[in-house]
């Protein structure tokens, strides 16, 4: 397995994985966020490939704004993660969250940080095996004002 930077010539890989996790989104604006991503100083994408084809991605973010349990800032943020159902429980997405922790380190994080739905455990459960120690749980809300 080998972890590499995104970039332009694998944008369409790194999108084509990103609508697995968001399938709600479509196509072609997750593929321009993501190529503005590519340019951003504060975004890295790493793409995991097993012989010569993708099969995870992590994008992680600087965060300047609080961070649920931090205490520090910037905070590097797994804005998302994913890895193909065939290719898990293998340790990629451990390793995806190792390079996203080297490149949090390099630019002065002290913390990383992520999120999930309450309902995910599968995510949940990942989390605490690589780590991670859950800061708190919130319920949303959203009123629609007319």
């Amino acid at each position: 397995m080998i972890i590499e930077t995104a970039n332009k010539t694998n944008l369409d890989e790194v999108t084509n994985l990103a609508m697995k996790l968001w399938p709600n989104n479509i196509w072609s604006e997750l593929r321009s966020e993501f190529e503005e991503l590519l340019e951003s100083k504060k975004d890295i994408v790493y793409l995991a490939a097993v012989e010569h084809t993708f099969i995870g991605f992590i994008h992680m973010s600087l965060r300047y704004d609080y961070v649920e349990g931090s205490n520090s800032s910037p905070v590097g943020y797994i804005e998302g993660i994913y890895v193909d159902e065939m290719h898990r429980n293998k340790g990629i997405s451990k390793k995806l969250v190792e390079a996203g922790e080297a490149w949090s380190k390099s630019l002065g994080c002290t913390e990383i940080a992520s999120d999930t739905e309450l309902d995910n455990h599968a995510s949940q459960e990942f989390h605490k095996r690589i780590g991670f120690k859950e800061a708190g749980r919130i319920v949303a809300f959203i009123k629609r004002i007319e």
